[in-house]
């Protein structure tokens, strides 16, 4: 039996994780209690921009911590300082809680969005390559700060080990956010001559792997993603939509003259996400880790279609 902390508990990957992790002592913080909690978790609130990490992790002396507090679609009026106290700000204040306490081992939850929306980025990317999270994308820019800070840490602090987790696109039941968003729309939008593919990891996949970091699993970082990827076409092709290929010159005028009028609340520098998404390799995820995603990337894809009834 372990004594585990979650931060970001009462997210989707944080239900998900909860009933994973029976026969341990599991307290789930967040700002609001979890809706379903199993009989050995038992709930702290803990809001990761406040002093609460330093108090509470100090109160639980966990010997391990899973960090999934962040900011992965924000309210359309929040401003990029909140994402920041919370995604990187208050990865520091929980990192920093972990070394002033003992913890054993951090278990983080980073993103693919982490190496950055490039032309030139290797496909599929493995986990060598740089991480070059773009300024202009709050989320890919915070995620590779995030990573920067975990490396000078472990560089730093040896003796806290680390599983730092880089996620594909997490799809399970209920999944609504800004990238499914694209998928109901009547159309899917393309940028000419790009495919955009997409790596997609399901929610009980990826609850089994951070069980695995929390136990018994080896440290490092890890790309997570199930095979394969799905490109525009594929994805089309599956729902059965049409698909509306624009020139990107052409997309970035329009979202440059929507978001002034509160059209859009994208601007042009979205046509990026749209050419050029990560494309994770998961071979040292199966080799190294020791863990093969029960689902494909277009299994996961087609039981969240289900699910959403499209």
């Amino acid at each position: 039996m372990s004594r585990i902390l979650i931060t970001g508990a009462a997210g989707m990957v944080g239900q998900a994780l909860l009933p994973e992790l029976k026969g341990h002592d599991v307290f789930a913080t967040d700002i609001k209690r979890p809706d379903s909690m199993p009989e050995n978790v038992h709930y702290l609130p803990m809001d990761v921009t406040t002093d609460a990490p330093a108090r509470v992790i100090c109160k639980v002396k966990p010997e391990v911590i899973v960090h999934l507090a962040s900011i992965v679609t924000p309210p359309p009026k929040m401003e990029r300082a909140a994402a920041y106290a919370v995604d990187v700000e208050g990865t520091r204040k929980v990192v920093n809680a972990a070394l002033a306490n003992g913890v054993r081992r951090l278990v983080v939850t980073s993103s693919g969005a982490a190496y950055g929306y490039h032309p030139d980025n290797p496909v599929p990317l493995r986990e060598g390559d740089p991480l070059r999270g773009n300024p202009e994308f709050p989320y890919s820019d915070h995620k590779r700060q995030v990573e920067e800070m975990l490396a000078e840490v472990r560089s730093a602090a040896p003796d806290l080990e680390q599983v730092v987790l880089r996620v594909g696109t997490v799809l399970g039941a209920g999944s609504e956010n800004q990238i499914t968003a694209l998928f109901h729309k009547p159309r899917l939008l393309a940028v000419v001559d790009s495919e955009s593919p997409f790596v997609f990891i399901w929610t009980h996949d990826l609850a089994r792997i951070l069980k695995r970091a929390a136990t018994d699993g080896p440290v490092g970082v890890y790309n997570v993603a199930g095979d394969g990827a799905m490109g525009v076409t594929d994805l089309a092709r599956a729902m059965g939509k049409p698909v509306l290929r624009l020139p990107a010159w052409a997309l970035k005028s329009a979202l440059a003259a929507a978001r002034p009028l509160g059209l859009s609340r994208y601007g042009p520098e979205q046509v990026r996400f749209l050419q050029y998404r990560p494309v994770l390799d998961n071979t040292a995820l199966k080799s190294d880790f020791g863990y093969t995603p029960e689902k494909t990337s277009a299994q996961v894809f087609s039981l969240w279609q289900k699910q959403a009834g499209l």
